[in-house]
């Protein structure tokens, strides 16, 4: 088979993605330990925060999912809100369906796209010619585990601290949050521009009489569609060719 690990270049591959994987990994620990103390608010336990983080590899989508489980959202809420919070995957599959070969495997291709995350597509698009799916194997042999570990290492420690430090740590995640969005927006005015809309139409929908009414779930949906589309019509970025997009 064309991606066996019999070929010794695939196993170099392999080796290499394990090695690039381990930074990664190191990063998701951290992460997703502020991630486990925010599913500990949501009533969810250490074996299940495993293995939802095992099986969701999005830390957007699951504090978007841990935060609506807290204040207990419908499932339409829940399930719309992390579609809308990890479209950009979407974006990264494209990226890379450019650079697999077309003679792939579908369960390769399955493998490759159940493991992009920000870091993942990163390194792997980095790569020299077609993706090799061993490649981002074992990246995420690597970094997938730390994911999870993390959240279930995170849980506990929020059933064990004492309700002050729990309530301390949940705000690392928002840090990563505020990490994510402070250097575009000091490069960007028009991403500025957009981030302090969306605080303050957050913080304004959240006490407008009629309007605060409405799930809080619903409300940051409506709000993340309505933003995005107004900055996309009022801000359009250049292609490279000098048209809009």
């Amino acid at each position: 088979m064309k991606y066996s690990l019999r070929n010794k270049e695939n196993r170099s591959i392999f080796r290499r993605g394990i090695i690039d994987g381990i930074p990664i990994g190191l990063g998701y620990l951290a992460v997703s330990f502020s991630l486990g103390v925010a599913a500990k608010s949501a009533g969810i336990t250490p074996l299940q925060g495993f293995f939802a983080s095992l099986l969701c590899n999005t830390s957007t989508g699951e504090h978007a999912v841990f935060t609506l489980m807290g204040i207990t959202a419908a499932f339409a809420e829940v399930a719309l809100i992390t579609l809308i919070a990890n479209a950009r995957y979407l974006l990264m599959s494209f990226a890379l369906s450019q650079r697999t070969d077309p003679k792939m495997s579908f369960f390769h291709r399955l493998g490759v796209a159940f493991y992009i995350t920000d870091e993942i597509f990163a390194i792997s698009i980095a790569q020299n010619g077609y993706i090799n799916p061993l490649y981002t194997y074992g990246a995420a042999l690597m970094a997938s585990p730390c994911w999870a570990a993390g959240t279930a290492i995170g849980i506990l420690a929020g059933s064990i601290l004492p309700d002050r430090a729990v309530s301390a740590l949940s705000v690392a995640l928002y840090g990563m949050f505020v990490a994510i969005i402070i250097p575009p927006s000091k490069k960007d005015k028009k991403v500025l521009t957009a981030v302090l809309v969306s605080f303050a139409a957050s913080f304004v929908t959240g006490i407008l009489p009629v309007v605060s009414q409405i799930s809080e779930g619903t409300r940051t949906i409506i709000l993340t569609v309505v933003i995005s589309a107004l900055a996309a019509l009022l801000f359009p970025r250049k292609t490279e060719s000098g048209g809009e997009k």
